[in-house]
Order: structure tokens, then sequence, then C-alpha cells
């Protein structure tokens, strides 16, 4: 609706994540780092914990793509599944479509037992060795994954050579999954989690330079103004999303349409509290006084909340 308005060719506050619009503040570039380090280094299990909304999958799209040069990567971004169908999602991943007759002749049965499922993963996994490419699977959402799929992941860390670990697992999920990973049933997969990162939201400062980056990232040319936001506009965005990217995005864009439906080409203090009193999940106190949408916005009726 915007976007010719503010000569932007894609819209930049999408919560559809994109690692095109990857923002390195502190903390995601930390995390970065961190499992970049331990997945050269040979590590097999890494965690990344974040809160809801820092841009963990965002985190994830990026370390593929910068893995994709030099590793085998597959990406599960629901593996809340039972065993088998883990391991038939990651064969998946793996291509296993483009292996040999022998191959699928084992998986075309009615129910591959699990012994079978784990012999042809193996046998994937040699193959990539043997061809001296490392394979790196990341799990988004891993806060969802039975305990039983998780033994399951334990035991494919016991596929190895003598030099290095077959298969590397990069587990990404909210705060559950520490909760989840301290439970003794699965207390040796815990043991094996060599190296963490905690993914948090970003400071006033960098939330500043955050709507900047998107708006430049989506700009049509270099000469596309995105000075947007005013100074004090951006500090209150920061301040109603508490550093949460997912919250800025949204905030953001909604005060883009206030300031496009009133002609303007920059954001205000007044848009950013328009947007925040009709924004659920912020982390500020909630407004004490009644609001209204402008009424261009709501083809003239006016909505009260």
């Amino acid at each position: 609706m915007y976007l010719r308005h503010f000569a932007l060719r894609e819209a930049p506050f999408s919560i559809t994540p994109d690692s095109a619009f990857f923002f390195p503040h502190e903390s995601a570039q930390a995390a970065l780092n961190t499992v970049l380090v331990a997945l050269r280094s040979g590590e097999g299990f890494l965690k990344i914990v974040g809160e809801v909304g820092c841009g963990k999958t965002v985190l994830c799209r990026r370390l593929l793509a910068l893995l994709q040069s030099e590793c085998v990567t597959a990406y599960i971004p629901n593996p809340a599944m039972g065993p088998d169908d883990l391991l038939l999602a990651l064969l998946k991943e793996l291509g296993v479509d483009e292996l040999d007759r022998t191959l699928h002749e084992q998986l075309a049965r009615p129910l591959p037992s699990r012994r079978i499922l784990l012999s042809i993963l193996e046998q994937v996994l040699l193959e990539h060795a043997q061809g001296g490419r490392r394979v790196v699977v990341c799990l988004d959402e891993a806060q969802a994954i039975p305990l039983a799929s998780l033994e399951s992941l334990r035991l494919l860390s016991n596929l190895e050579t003598e030099k290095q670990k077959l298969l590397q697992l990069v587990l990404l999920g909210q705060p559950e999954l520490d909760t989840l990973l301290a439970q003794p049933q699965i207390r040796q997969l815990l043991q094996r989690i060599t190296f963490s990162a905690y993914l948090g939201p970003m400071n006033p400062q960098q939330v500043v330079c955050y709507l900047a980056h998107r708006l430049t990232v989506a700009a049509q040319t270099e000469s596309t103004d995105t000075d947007v936001f005013t100074s004090a506009a951006a500090q209150q965005i920061a301040l109603w999303s508490a550093g949460v990217p997912r919250l800025v995005n949204v905030l953001a864009h909604k005060c883009l349409l206030l300031a496009y439906g009133e002609g303007g080409h920059r954001v205000s203090v007044a848009h950013v509290r328009l947007a925040a009193a009709d924004t659920l999940g912020l982390r500020r106190r909630r407004l004490s006084w009644r609001w209204a949408w402008p009424r261009w916005w709501l083809g003239g009726k006016e909505k009260v909340s």
C-alpha cells in the first residue's frame, strides 16, 4: 500500500522471516559467531535459545546461507513429531530422493523400521563424509520436540568416524527448551551440548539502527530517503517493543500506514502511540487513555478500544 509513497521495492517490516533483512545487533552476531566457530570446529550438538519474536528463524536462515558453500545443510522448521517421522523428515531434507535404487527400495516398505531408517541415514552420512562434506541440521522450535524424539537425536550423535562426527545438530528454541533439556530422562543429551548461545532483544540504540537498516534493504534505490522515523519516534518504538524485533516490525509497519494515510513522509511519536494502542503483546504499561484510529483508515467508521 505505501511502498511507492516511501520509494520502497518491498515491505520493510514484514514479520515473515527473511535472511536478507538479518540485522547483526550485538546479541544476534554473538550467537551467530558462537555457532559458526563451534560447527567449524566439529562440535556435534549446539543450542540457541531466544525469547519469542527475537529472530531465531532469521538467524537460522542466515546461518544456513553462510554454511551453504562449505557443507550439506538441512532445515526442519517443526520437529514436533515422533522419532520415526523425524528420521523420515531428516532423510527427505538430506535428499534421499536422489539416492540409488537400493535405498529407495528400503524406504518404500510400508512401515520401515527405525533400524532401517537409521541404517539408511548412516549410509547417506557416510557418503557425504567420504566426499569431504560435513552435514549440519538445524531444528527450529526445538522446545516442541517430544522426549522420545530427543533421545533418537542423541543416538544420531553417536554416528561418527574416528576423525569426525557424521552429523552436527543445532537446536533453536524458546526458553522452554532449557526446561525440556533439564529433564532427567535426557540428561545424556544435555551433556553432549558443547556450546550454547542466547539470542536476546535489542537495546534502544540498536532499535534505531534496525529501523534504518530494514528501510535501506527495502529501498528502491540508494537515493531513497530512509530517514523516515524521527529520533523520538524510534525511541518510542524501542520503548514499546522492549527491543523485540517482531514487535518492532509490527509497530513500524502500522506507523508507516498512518504516515502514508496522512500523506506524510515522517513517522512521529503520535503515530507510534496510536500503533502501540492497537498492538497486543507490548511490555510497557497499557495505555490509560482511550484511542481511535483515524477515520480515513477505518473507512469512516471509528474504532474504539
